[in-house]
């Protein structure tokens, strides 16, 4: 009892945001004001080797403000929504437990959702399943399986690319283990949040000045030697393009491009236009997200008031 009494009573911040929105440096800001820990909430910073890509903060800023929940997996493995809330709970017990405020900075929305709202009472994974499933697939095809999820479950179909075949096949097998569709299943949450949560989102209000810092920073990755970066993950034995860490934007272009599927400058075309998607993905959430406080990147100065201003109320 005490120690939920403990949590209910704790601060936690969320930082939120499109990419190359301002994030990170309003972040590195907040360290030397107020006494929190950074948590990373990005589903690629959390693989070691995929530096420039994810425009991972660099050694001399990590040296300063240490971020929790990156560089914790090699690219080879895979990490769910399940996993990042274990681990962030975790972290932020820790803090807390040190007298601190736990700062959740990322752009990965749907972690930020199952780790306020609870986790859907998913299955869980089935090898047997997912081999016939995968059987399936060699003897169909992919298209085929992806119209039997349209039909079975539109809703989750339509949030799920067609050529996404790791999270097509986990769709259907949640499915066939439980009878129960995924959206019927994520009906139904686990336990929220026990924190006092701030909740900020920073953007720039004009949206042209966001896709032109997303081309800017591309070509800054590029000059940093994003090409080298991924050069190196691609001679890997190990690695293939579906696998979850090279299907982050950036690296699956990249990829395509070391294979002889397209040029280079189709390759810098794609990544800028999938980087410019993913900010919009990013934005629809968080107009649709309660109780939030809006920044403007553009202001830093101002938005770093507000949020001193609302946390320390």
């Amino acid at each position: 009892m005490n120690k939920l009494l403990s949590s209910i009573c704790s601060k936690a911040i969320f930082l939120m945001g499109p990419t190359a929105s301002g994030k990170t440096t309003l972040a590195m800001t907040l360290c030397q004001h107020l006494p929190v820990e950074i948590i990373s909430v990005d589903s690629a910073m959390i693989y070691r080797g995929m530096d420039i890509g994810t425009a991972k903060p660099s050694a001399e800023k990590l040296a300063i403000a240490p971020h929790r929940l990156i560089d914790i997996l090699d690219p080879v493995e895979s990490y769910s929504a399940a996993q990042f809330r274990r681990d962030a709970l975790k972290e932020m017990a820790k803090i807390t437990k040190a007298g601190r405020i736990p700062l959740l900075v990322g752009g990965t929305m749907f972690y930020f959702k199952v780790l306020l709202e609870g986790l859907s009472h998913l299955p869980p994974a089935s090898a047997e399943v997912r081999t016939l499933i995968e059987r399936k697939a060699k003897t169909v095809g992919k298209q085929e399986l992806y119209r039997q999820l349209q039909k079975l479950d539109p809703m989750t179909a339509n949030r799920i690319h067609p050529n996404d075949t790791q999270r097509l096949s986990r769709a259907l097998e949640i499915f066939f283990v439980s009878g129960h569709t995924r959206t019927q299943l994520t009906k139904v949450f686990s336990e929220r949040l026990t924190y006092q949560v701030h909740q900020f989102a920073i953007a720039p209000f004009d949206r042209a000045l966001l896709h032109q810092r997303i081309a800017q920073r591309f070509d800054q990755m590029l000059t940093d030697g994003f090409e080298q970066e991924m050069i190196t993950l691609f001679a890997r034995d190990d690695l293939n393009q579906e696998m979850s860490s090279m299907r982050c934007v950036g690296y699956r272009q990249m990829w395509s491009y070391l294979a002889g599927e397209t040029n280079y400058d189709d390759m810098v075309f794609r990544v800028v236009c999938a980087t410019r998607q993913i900010a919009k993905r990013q934005l629809t959430w968080l107009r649709r997200w309660r109780d939030i406080h809006w920044l403007n990147s553009d202001d830093p100065t101002i938005s770093f008031e507000r949020v001193l201003q609302v946390v320390n109320t």
